[in-house]
């Protein structure tokens, strides 16, 4: 079944568009914002390597899958000028057995603390419950990103989410890493 990434409205101001070529210079510009930020939200970015081939080669590979519901980013787009804040996305690297998507996101440094994450996944899940069919996202946070849990908490009491009792450890440049695991399920009728 074909199920491309939709244009989303998010409030008046804000739109989630399908992530495409032509936001990689706004997010080589936001990485050099912050990069230690971008490299917590995309943990296999190489700060040694080429940045803005490794962000298009990230967009290509997103682009490739478009249709296949395995993977479904958009750029954030704030105001009239459709300024790029940031990125969101349900991936198919999974932690969880039970989970069809791990919802990620990365919001750029002028863009933060003002609620946007929050507002993007309501609009993203509105979406995936208007689907009828059940899924269910996990969100994966270091215990030491307290900007990212409360935001998974946050997530989670809107959602009639759970945080796993238990960590679980994620394999991250040659360690392994605790992290606290939330779940998320959606389409089983019980909305927001």
């Amino acid at each position: 079944m074909m199920t491309t990434t939709p244009t989303l409205a998010v409030n008046d101001h804000i739109v989630l568009q399908p992530v495409n070529k032509h936001v990689v210079s706004s997010m080589v510009e936001a990485y050099h914002e912050d990069t230690e930020a971008a490299h917590t939200a995309l943990p296999w970015l190489e700060a040694n390597d080429d940045v803005r081939r490794q962000l298009r080669d990230m967009i290509y590979d997103i682009e490739a899958q478009d249709g296949a519901d395995q993977l479904h980013f958009w750029s954030i787009h704030d105001g009239e000028e459709a300024v790029f804040s940031g990125l969101i996305g349900l991936g198919d690297e999974l932690q969880s057995l039970h989970a069809d998507y791990n919802l990620g996101y990365w919001v750029r440094k002028t863009h933060r603390r003002q609620g946007l994450a929050s507002s993007c996944v309501n609009a993203i899940f509105d979406w995936l419950e208007q689907r009828r069919q059940p899924c269910t996202v996990e969100i994966v946070v270091h215990p030491h990103n307290e900007a990212g849990l409360a935001t998974a908490r946050s997530i989670c009491e809107r959602w009639n989410g759970e945080r796993v009792e238990e960590f679980i450890g994620i394999e991250f440049k040659g360690r392994t890493v605790p992290h606290a695991l939330h779940l998320i399920d959606l389409g089983r009728g019980e909305a927001a």
